[in-house]
């Protein structure tokens, strides 16, 4: 029985946070919650924490009563040459932030735990998962929705909360839940920023120096091609896809994708009309960083 336990202050009584790695036990932890009458609020991350995660963790304890925090760096959603292994890890600094939320339950589970050896199921939501990230980064979305349906199935929340900053990501998990009629309500926040706009994520700590200073085009060029929709009434597609480009070259970035899409079936439109979503992905340098803005 592998768990390790913090202690936190809540309502000026010592409550404990345990951090628990088996698959049956957190089962069991949380089926007793749920006979006590707790509501079950569920934050999926892949840790190395940051604000954004943490307006999340805030949303479900004001929905709920009993929080629980996954923390699992899923191999199955990066491709061969994408940066699994050196993707950021601090668990004992993401333990630390979440006592201080008060949280009262982290999943830190291993690969083993939840692809043990002979594992062969996948879940894809076709279409949605074949655009936009998806067709630049194949199999992407099949180990997202996998290991989120896995994870929805082992916590069994009343509600899971998610950020926009993945808007896509976002759509294919309320899609998803939707298709399997999964008794949990989703609910997606807007994407927390940094002072100067960048979207918060766990990855801008590969940025160096200059690239986090040029990665601010990003928001910049969101910015503008909504002031463009609503001041200048500028409705052409190509053409404000075209100056944003343009915006973020000249910082040195390197364009994976500018779309302007339909925010529910994520299908390109020619003509801005409010409640589009304007998506893009973008390197700087090594560090590919995903922004949205909606109409």
């Amino acid at each position: 029985m592998s768990r390790c336990i913090l202690e936190a202050k809540k309502d000026n009584q010592e409550v404990k946070i345990r951090t628990v790695k088996r698959i049956e036990l957190i089962k069991k932890i949380i089926a007793r919650a749920r006979k006590k009458g707790k509501a079950i609020g569920f934050v999926p991350t892949m840790g190395y924490l940051h604000e954004g995660h943490l307006s999340l963790v805030r949303i479900a304890k004001r929905k709920s009563n009993f929080v629980v925090v996954s923390i699992f760096v899923n191999p199955i959603q990066f491709g061969p040459h994408e940066d699994y292994n050196c993707y950021p890890r601090d668990l004992k600094k993401d333990m630390r932030l979440l006592k201080k939320e008060n949280v009262d339950l982290i999943f830190n589970p291993s690969v083993k735990e939840m692809y043990p050896n002979g594992y062969k199921t996948y879940v894809e939501v076709s279409d949605l998962s074949n655009i936009l990230c998806g067709s630049l980064r194949p199999g992407h979305f099949r180990g997202v929705i996998t290991v989120v349906l896995k994870l929805l199935n082992i916590v069994k929340p009343d509600i899971a909360i998610f950020g926009r900053k993945d808007f896509q990501q976002a759509v294919i998990i309320e899609k998803m839940v939707k298709d399997l009629n999964l008794d949990v309500k989703i609910i997606t926040i807007p994407t927390v920023r940094e002072s100067d706009g960048l979207a918060m994520s766990s990855r801008n700590v590969f940025l160096n120096k200059s690239e986090r200073k040029k990665a601010t085009i990003l928001y910049q060029a969101l910015k503008w091609a909504r002031r463009a929709y609503y001041k200048n009434l500028i409705s052409n597609a190509e053409y404000v896809i075209k100056k944003m480009k343009a915006m973020i070259e000249k910082k040195g970035g390197r364009v994976d994708y500018v779309a302007i899409v339909d925010k529910d079936e994520l299908k390109p439109v020619k003509k801005l009309k409010k409640g589009n979503l304007i998506a893009l992905a973008v390197f700087f340098g090594k560090t590919r960083l995903i922004d949205n803005i909606v109409l």
